[in-house]
């Protein structure tokens, strides 16, 4: 089970994004949801599924005032091209020595990759929902949607 539970302050954290640029996850506080999720490595066949389908979904988000935001070990340069090669409209951030990863619970996966955690995170910075499934990419994006309805209405 992850370290941060519904109902629990969402942790700040400072990492860099795809282009070098330092982002806190408090920046979002008060002007955004934010769905956080973390993965275990850019372009590999489950997290690109996942990324994509994200993606795919994007409006969905912000239209109901949510940000995305992408987390994985992975170095700002991987990131980078990441998106550009899948034309990801959303940040993601380089979390190479896993401290935000840590700070949330999310570090077990299969084998010796880091797990897949997703966090729906309202405006004023608490976990609305906490979801995990290594195989199921697409009921990330699902789940994560389905909360932020109920919290939106």
């Amino acid at each position: 089970m992850p370290k941060v539970k519904v109902g629990d302050e969402a942790p700040d954290f400072t990492l860099r994004d795809q282009d070098g640029e330092p982002v806190s996850l408090s920046d979002y506080r008060g002007r955004s949801n934010v769905v956080l999720f973390f993965y275990p490595k850019d372009f590999s066949p489950g997290c690109t599924r996942q990324a994509c389908s994200f993606r795919d979904s994007y409006e969905d988000f912000t239209d109901l005032g949510a940000m995305v935001i992408g987390v994985s070990g992975d170095s700002v340069e991987s990131h980078k091209e990441f998106l550009d090669t899948y034309l990801l409209p959303f940040t993601l951030l380089s979390d190479p020595d896993g401290q935000a990863r840590s700070l949330y619970g999310a570090t077990k996966g299969f084998g010796l990759l880091p797990g897949r955690y997703t966090y729906i995170i309202d405006k004023g910075g608490v976990v609305r929902h906490v979801f995990t499934s290594e195989t199921n990419m697409r009921r990330h994006v699902d789940e994560a949607l389905r909360i932020l309805r109920e919290i939106t209405d």
